[in-house]
């Protein structure tokens, strides 16, 4: 099972990542509500860290064509898109930005899990995750349990370590946030205390 970390913001949570190999550092890059959002300015000197095999993931909530020009200019590995997209959309965007795709299902319920349909075949991950944006909301993963798709899938909403041996027949890859945070701030203890289980599986 591979990782992704997300919502990070200072330069010593991206270190540690890349320094235990996550595959994938989360920036929040358009989302002010967020207390994990940083300004465009700050992302560009986060991403100037040598990276290694660790992925930078811009994550744009409904992002407008003039946030996704803007956003283009860092050194990205992905964008990662909350917001209604179909696979022509996303065909576009790779085309105009090149950057690969992680494509997010919001879910509430059961059947919206099936909405990954009307993207999989221009999304280089797909992404399901809960309804809370911010907030990590639990949902039932069984649900997507059976599904088959040539990209690879991935799982947010509350993931926590308990959850990591459930989850590994369910998904590639796991994306965390709140559960590596101490008052709002990455706790660089918990993280290398994610990773050190995710490399047990």
């Amino acid at each position: 099972m591979k990782l992704k970390v997300c919502g990070l913001s200072r330069k010593k949570e991206i270190i540690t990542c890349i320094n235990h190999e996550v595959e994938f550092c989360g920036l929040i890059l358009n989302y002010p509500k967020s207390h994990r959002h940083i300004t465009f300015s700050r992302a560009r000197e986060l991403i100037k860290i040598k990276r290694k095999k660790t992925k930078f993931v811009g994550v744009l909530v409904n992002p407008t064509n003039k946030d996704l020009k803007k956003f283009s200019h860092l050194k990205l590995d992905y964008f990662q898109l909350y917001g209604k997209y179909d696979n022509s959309k996303l065909r576009l965007i790779k085309n105009k930005f090149k950057k690969k795709i992680i494509s997010v299902i919001v879910v509430k319920k059961k059947k919206d899990v099936q909405n990954y349909k009307k993207i999989k075949d221009n999304s280089d991950i797909i992404l399901w995750d809960s309804s809370g944006y911010e907030k990590s909301l639990t949902w039932n993963y069984d649900w997507i349990k059976h599904i088959r798709t040539r990209a690879k899938k991935m799982v947010a909403g509350n993931i926590t370590i308990n959850k990591l041996k459930y989850l590994k027949n369910y998904a590639d890859i796991v994306d965390v946030s709140g559960a590596l945070e101490t008052r709002k701030k990455k706790d660089i203890k918990k993280i290398k205390e994610f990773v050190k289980q995710v490399r047990k599986l």
